[in-house]
């Protein structure tokens, strides 16, 4: 299966683990990501609370890049699928909004493409009985709050792949891999990313109610599909907070008995190794 690949501004940044993990995980999956050429960024980040024409412009423009390409996309980062899917279906849906996202981005828009968060095709492509004949290495006895913070599946009219309220698609991959998912209640509760810079007090109350929260539910660790959730849970952390913050690709990496998954997880603000350690998962 081929599909081209969005890897957004993070992923070849503070999250380059996500983007080497998604890759290589794929691969192992016998995917075939394909980074669309020219990329820019979606506007995520900042475009799109101050720029209207920004904010569908941008993620236009990438759509049309795809749409050349001739496949459906896939998006790791759940800040950005929620900007490249909420264009495309103000395009899908909507004259006006598909009129003006041609003149912005120069391009015919045809809907003849879909746009994919990694967890949907890992999920619904896939499958997890695959994952699971996939799993050389079991995660049996790690403990998992599944993180899904507050983009990846709202709004469900654009994002229908899972629950709104308490999604479960995480929570069956790391079943999957033989790991433990913990019921807890703050599966898509914000974590105060987009604040991180202009309101720090804010961010750091709401990232310790959200690591307090998964240490109660009896969690060894959280697993994130977002790279500025990741970054920003093991960032604003209370100092005496040491628990990891995993993307789920790099947990699968680890289960399909990846080498380069040791890589990937030095990149990690809190170390996960005496954690993984104590259940023999690396050396």
């Amino acid at each position: 299966m081929q599909y081209s690949y969005y890897p957004g501004c993070s992923l070849e940044a503070t999250g380059v683990e996500y983007n080497l993990s998604t890759r290589a995980v794929a691969g192992a999956l016998g995917l075939e990501l394909v980074e669309l050429p020219g990329w820019t960024c979606c506007g995520s980040s900042s475009a799109h609370a101050v720029n209207k024409d920004l904010t569908l412009g941008l993620a236009a423009h990438n759509i049309a890049l795809a749409q050349q390409q001739g496949r459906d996309l896939v998006v790791p980062c759940s800040a950005c699928y929620t900007r490249l899917s909420k264009a495309d279906h103000q395009m899908r849906h909507d004259p006006g909004e598909r009129a003006r996202g041609e003149m912005l981005a120069g391009f015919s828009y045809t809907g003849e493409i879909q746009i994919y968060s990694f967890l949907e095709v890992v999920r619904v492509q896939v499958g997890m009985e695959r994952v699971a004949q996939t799993v050389r290495q079991s995660l049996t006895g790690l403990k998992l709050a599944c993180y899904y913070g507050c983009l990846l599946v709202r709004p469900p009219e654009v994002r229908p792949f899972d629950r709104a309220e308490d999604p479960t698609s995480l929570d069956e991959l790391v079943a999957a891999l033989g790991a433990e998912p913990v019921p807890w209640c703050y599966k898509t509760t914000c974590c105060g990313a987009g604040l991180s810079l202009t309101r720090p007090e804010v961010v750091e109350q709401l990232v310790a109610r959200l690591l307090s929260a998964a240490r109660e539910a009896g969690a060894d660790a959280l697993v994130s599909a977002c790279p500025l959730c990741q970054n920003n849970l093991e960032m604003r952390r209370p100092a005496q907070e040491g628990i990891p913050v995993f993307y789920f690709t790099e947990l699968m990496g680890l289960a399909f008995g990846l080498g380069e998954a040791s890589g990937w997880l030095k990149k990690h603000l809190v170390d996960p190794f005496p954690l993984l350690q104590r259940f023999s998962l690396v050396g």
